[in-house]
């Protein structure tokens, strides 16, 4: 028998901030929605321990994995640190998406990554590296996100302008492709 329960808790991970409505619960648990709302009611009385970091909220219309605000001194260490500031090559292809498309959505970045990119966009915001623009008048009006100063910064550009052409780095590419190309037939030529 599967632990619905436990099933829940890991959709919510998954799903970060953009969170489950009720509809998607009992759609993908497949289940009533009374029984979904049981099963969210018992999660969330789990994370009430004093011994868990996080807690479930209705937000938006949504239930979502948060931490839990009392704890929210040691957080803000962590984003302070010197060595949290090194960013992964998720950020840094996130930062990219950004900086080279701004204002964009989380959509957008999602679909140029081909991977959902919240939690890596929550990171980005939470260390001052893109902020919210605004909303978009796309349906829904999602957030726009930009890049701020602090990127600016840490990448030593003094505007956005800066950024390298991303011609560049295409026509490098396809250099790269046509010489291994290149190897390849000679080597199959040679073979043959």
């Amino acid at each position: 028998m599967e632990n619905k329960k436990a099933i829940l808790e890991g959709l919510l991970f998954v799903v970060g901030e953009d969170g489950l409505n009720l509809e998607q619960i009992t759609e993908i648990l497949e289940i009533e929605e009374e029984d979904a709302k049981e099963l969210v009611k018992k999660l969330k009385k789990d994370y009430e321990s004093d011994e868990r970091g996080i807690r479930i909220d209705f937000l938006g219309n949504r239930f979502k994995l948060t931490t839990k605000f009392e704890h929210r001194d040691y957080y803000q260490k962590l984003l302070e640190r010197t060595d949290s500031n090194v960013l992964s090559q998720p950020a840094l292809e996130t930062l990219a998406i950004i900086a080279y498309n701004e204002p964009v959505t989380r959509l957008q970045v999602d679909t140029l990554r081909g991977v959902s990119s919240s939690q890596m966009i929550r990171k980005l915001v939470a260390k001052g590296f893109i902020k919210e623009k605004g909303r978009s008048d796309m349906p829904g009006r999602p957030i726009l996100y930009e890049t701020t100063n602090v990127f600016l910064d840490y990448f030593g550009l003094s505007t956005i302008d800066e950024l390298p052409d991303m011609r560049d780095f295409i026509e490098k590419e396809e250099e790269q492709k046509e010489s291994t190309d290149l190897y390849h037939s000679k080597y199959i030529e040679e073979v043959e």
